[in-house]
């Protein structure tokens, strides 16, 4: 048996630790504080995709900023992203002027409509974009990744500034914003936190999302060795967590992140 498994935790196994914070903590309370909330006003599945990306994109700061440009940004496509991506005229885009979040501004987001209007013309789901370089044979989302950023700078005229904004393990990212929305897109159980609407990516090839509250609460249980956060570290820790639950490793996400936010002692 692991030592991670059978390691005790005042009388308790830290899998069964983290099982019980993955109850508490994916529930539909979990919704309403969290950048989740953004594709969560859609029942379009290519509106969520869209709200989706953008709030994974946005997720870094404090989260009521991040939910309240999310809604700025959705007000500007006229809350119906999809259509908007496939249908606006030159001067809608008018509307998108002068819109920041941090560091990603309205350059960024111009070329962001973009990719997302070049992309819907040919397929029906955002999924394809991550299944370019992906093989289902392949133990986790590495190559489903780099393919994404590949693909998303492909067009002409890519900004140099925006590359910035998406990550992939071919630059050692931990890439935890595109994996926190792969989780959300993914992720399929009956709680109705995650979506589970993309079918060509298993939840076991998922990578858990590893930000500074994960990290630090991984390395407190002894999960991950790696002094620094980055892709190999995202990976040894999910190598981990598949070893407690190999088909749905991130599902401990949850427990992870939810403890680390929360501050609750081990």
């Amino acid at each position: 048996m692991s030592k991670y498994i059978s390691c005790i935790v005042k009388g308790i196994t830290i899998r069964q630790i983290l099982n019980q914070k993955v109850k508490k903590y994916n529930q539909l309370d979990f919704i309403t504080h969290d950048p989740i909330s953004i594709p969560h006003q859609f029942s379009k599945k290519q509106d969520i995709e869209i709200a989706g990306l953008f709030a994974a994109i946005f997720a870094w700061g404090q989260r009521v900023t991040i939910i309240n440009k999310c809604n700025d940004l959705l007000a500007r496509m006229d809350h119906s992203p999809h259509d908007f991506i496939l249908n606006h005229q030159e001067k809608d885009l008018l509307q998108l002027t002068q819109f920041s979040h941090r560091t990603f501004n309205d350059t960024d987001l111009l070329y962001f409509v973009f990719f997302l209007n070049h992309h819907y013309q040919k397929h029906a789901s955002l999924e394809q974009a991550f299944l370019f370089g992906l093989n289902q044979k392949d133990p986790n989302i590495e190559q489903g990744l780099n393919g994404f950023r590949k693909y998303f700078f492909s067009l002409n005229d890519a900004p140099q500034r925006t590359k910035k904004h998406i990550a992939s393990p071919a630059q050692n990212s931990a890439c935890k914003r595109l994996n926190m929305y792969l989780r959300w897109m993914v992720r399929k159980d009956n709680m109705g936190v995650d979506f589970g609407i993309w079918n060509g990516i298993k939840s076991s090839q998922l990578i858990c999302p590893l930000d500074v509250h994960v990290s630090r609460v991984a390395r407190s249980f002894g999960l991950i060795q790696r002094k620094q956060d980055d892709w190999q570290t995202a990976v040894e820790l999910t190598n981990v967590l598949k070893q407690f639950d190999p088909k749905d490793p991130v599902k401990y996400d949850f427990a992870l992140f939810g403890m680390g936010v929360e501050h609750e002692l081990l």
